[in-house]
């Protein structure tokens, strides 16, 4: 894989070349601090969709969320198995579907609980109808499970706290999965904001998304913290400008990336005198347009073209 990577490095040139970007699997993880160490001026980083993937992963391996989601699939495969049955539902869901699982990404397996909590009231009221009652499924063993599941209080309690939690990470991996814009300027505050989320969801009781926040924060330290995701927040004048202070760790990747994208002290010096013009909204930063799309434009259209000439 090495071998692989530095001969597309070589090809496209080094000076050419911002970062790799590879999934987290072992072998990735070393082939691209080989990179880095063949190519001082070169960052790898794993991929931020593959990353959050993984998050939601562990957080469905909790024991909760993990049978909460097996009992899901077990009442969508019974449904999904006997077509007489799934005539009834779209009677009684005014022909709205469950979604079905599937194995390969957990954000469907939060698609899938958020999809049958929309239908919570639809399939109590269908399991509990006459035409459930005197239907030929009701004395099956697999039914009395499946009714037993829809009617469990803490089955939909559960299904709520996983909303609750997987929600605002999978608006992270929809940010970071789609080309709408670059995510690098983005995700470390996506990422901050999800966090926030979570925790007001819950009303700031720790107790409750503890668990939840060392699963997003072993993947987020280890993996997702990267100089780049600093500095991409750092020239995002959107986040930049509205800040009351300035984290350290966002410094300490500004400087890294100086430190690494140019390797002549001089030119470092330059970019970082270069950028009190941005800190201080001297020049076009300061300029009445550039104030007001702050918001509104990708900060890869104005801001990184401008400090990309000094590097």
């Amino acid at each position: 894989m090495f071998q692989l990577l530095s001969k597309c490095v070589e090809k496209i040139g080094v000076r050419n070349v911002v970062q790799v970007v590879t999934d987290s699997a072992s072998n990735n993880v070393l082939a691209g601090r080989f990179l880095e160490a063949k190519y001082p001026t070169l960052f790898w980083t794993p991929c931020a969709a593959h990353c959050l993937d993984l998050m939601l992963e562990d957080i469905f391996k909790l024991p909760n969320m993990k049978k909460t989601f097996e009992r899901a699939v077990m009442v969508n495969s019974y449904i999904y198995t006997r077509s007489g049955l799934v005539n009834m539902l779209r009677r009684f869901t005014d022909k709205k579907e469950l979604l079905r699982p599937a194995k390969t990404r957990f954000e469907t397996a939060f698609i899938t609980l958020g999809r049958m909590h929309s239908l919570k009231s639809n399939l109590r009221r269908m399991f509990t109808s006459e035409e459930w009652m005197t239907s030929k499924w009701v004395k099956e063993a697999g039914a009395k499970k499946v009714v037993e599941v829809i009617l469990m209080p803490s089955f939909w309690n559960n299904v709520v706290f996983a909303l609750k939690v997987a929600g605002p990470l999978v608006r992270v991996l929809r940010l970071v999965d789609g080309e709408k814009k670059p995510a690098m300027g983005y995700i470390y505050e996506a990422m901050d904001r999800a966090k926030e989320a979570i925790a007001n969801s819950f009303n700031g009781d720790e107790k409750k998304y503890a668990p939840i926040f060392q699963i997003i924060d072993n993947r987020w330290d280890v993996q997702l913290h990267r100089p780049l995701h600093a500095a991409g927040w750092y020239l995002n004048p959107e986040y930049f400008y509205k800040a009351e202070r300035i984290d350290p760790k966002i410094m300490t990747g500004l400087n890294e990336c100086i430190r690494k994208l140019n390797l002549d002290v001089k030119v470092q010096d330059q970019i970082d005198a270069e950028l009190s013009m941005y800190n201080n909204t001297d020049g076009f930063f300061g300029n009445y347009m550039a104030i007001r799309k702050r918001a509104e434009k990708s900060p890869g259209t104005h801001i990184y073209i401008y400090i990309t000439l000094y590097i």
